[in-house]
């Protein structure tokens, strides 16, 4: 954990200052659209939600920038993927990093409840222009029509026909990017992120409904009179059960929200560093490689094209989770405590500053000024966070970097140990895979 510390510190002390305004940028920028997303959509429901998910992207972009900005101190990313050297081909990975970056980010934005966060600010803030709007007319003798406004989103013919629209456009811009302008690939992105934002909208309210229904089922009611009955003859069987219960919770936000940065993080790196990215092995891998080379070519190029549509937007996220699986407990654990650590100094920031501003009314002073101060900690703070979670990528390159030494100088002299596969017959199949992912990338470019 100390190497990580002193890694953030040195990314942090030598980027601080890009790292602070793309975040206030950031933030800024979605704040803004979504009072314009309000202003629309109190007008047309089309516009409103056309909007809504660009809300997330300003926010993705910034920190696809603030990792960017720390990759020329990261000493072993660096040494696998240097940075490029003209305008256009930052561009371009500051592009790729984007497209990579909204399927792990907007699942992550969803599960936080920040999408759920956007929607109902954006419904708020339709509904008020709307008030405003019928009182003058109201004031006036006019008639004031909200019909085709606001509309919440959900399983209807409308938020469906936007999802499979955006999607087939984006799967067409795939296919044909290079007969297409350049300038075209800042509409992929938006057509990724319009489909990918409804898609786990919907798959979120879905889930609400699924455990809604679960939860009136009869078999949960047997589970309650259960625990009630156990209870009332062993008391102390209650307060397990209930820390059970509390710790189960806890542990999961703990531990999943370090994994989810860390596994964006390598999804937006990854982009850079696919050729060296980390590769499941083992005698059933190497089986299924060897029975996918025996595919004749076109049904291959075909399955590709399948692949790069839909199996293909997971395989950076699959690469990331493969990354820390291999990096071991000790380094991942060491990361999750350091998180950890971060997150709590948000809180006891907030703390600490409400406690230094006084008791004051709520109303007239901390309505208006506890989203404020929220907001200002959280631009300071995710510089911070931004910084650990990069590190703790570099330095988990480094570790497996030194494995995989390791591992080649003891299997130098013949095979591997219990049975593995002759190191000539991985390496031709691990040629073969990088041939085949060689080929989804120039079909998807």
């Amino acid at each position: 954990m100390i190497a990580i510390v002193v890694r953030s510190a040195r990314l942090l002390a030598a980027h601080w200052p890009a790292l602070l305004a793309w975040m206030l940028g950031g933030t800024l920028a979605h704040y803004l659209v979504l009072e314009l997303a309000s202003l629309v959509g109190a007008r047309t429901a089309l516009g409103g939600i056309l909007l809504l998910p660009l809300a997330a992207l300003c926010l993705l972009v910034a920190y696809v920038a603030m990792f960017l900005v720390l990759r020329d101190g990261m000493r072993k990313l660096r040494s696998l993927a240097p940075l490029p050297e003209d305008a256009r081909a930052r561009r371009k990975a500051f592009l790729d990093g984007i497209l990579g970056g909204i399927l792990p980010f907007v699942a992550f934005y969803t599960a936080w409840g920040f999408m759920r966060e956007d929607v109902v600010s954006y419904i708020n803030g339709a509904f008020a222009w709307q008030f405003q709007w019928g009182l003058s007319a109201a004031v006036a003798g006019a008639d004031y029509d909200t019909s085709g406004t606001i509309d919440d989103l959900g399983f209807d013919p409308f938020t469906l026909s936007l999802l499979l629209g955006a999607f087939v456009a984006r799967w067409l811009h795939q296919r044909y990017r290079a007969r297409l302008p350049g300038w075209t690939g800042v509409a992929a992105v938006y057509l990724e992120a319009l489909w990918v934002y409804l898609a786990a909208y919907l798959v979120k309210d879905a889930l609400g409904l699924l455990t809604a229904w679960v939860d009136g089922r009869q078999a949960m009611v047997w589970l309650a009179d259960l625990r009630e009955g156990l209870v009332g003859v062993l008391a102390p069987l209650g307060f397990l059960w209930d820390g059970v219960e509390w710790l189960l919770g806890e542990a999961g936000g703990l531990i999943l929200l370090p994994v989810a940065w860390l596994t964006i993080a390598g999804v937006i790196y990854g982009q850079a560093v696919r050729a060296a990215a980390p590769q499941l092995g083992g005698r059933t891998v190497e089986r299924w490689r060897s029975r996918y080379g025996t595919i004749p070519q076109r049904l291959r190029r075909r399955l590709a094209d399948l692949g790069e549509s839909f199996v293909g937007r997971f395989r950076p996220i699959g690469r990331a989770l493969v990354l820390m699986w291999r990096a071991g407990p000790v380094l991942i654990g060491s990361y999750v405590l350091l998180s950890t650590v971060v997150t709590l100094a948000e809180q006891w920031g907030l703390i600490g500053i409400s406690r230094l501003l006084g008791p004051h009314d709520y109303r007239s002073f901390w309505g208006p000024v506890f989203v404020a101060l929220t907001l200002g900690v959280s631009v300071i703070i995710e510089p911070l966070r931004v910084s650990v979670v990069a590190a703790s990528y570099d330095e988990t390159l480094d570790r497996l970097s030194a494995v995989d030494s390791e591992a080649e100088v003891q299997t130098a002299g013949g095979s591997a140990p219990g049975g593995e596969l002759d190191d000539e017959v991985v390496a031709d199949a691990a040629r073969e895979q990088d041939k085949g992912d060689e080929v989804v990338r120039n079909a998807g470019a």
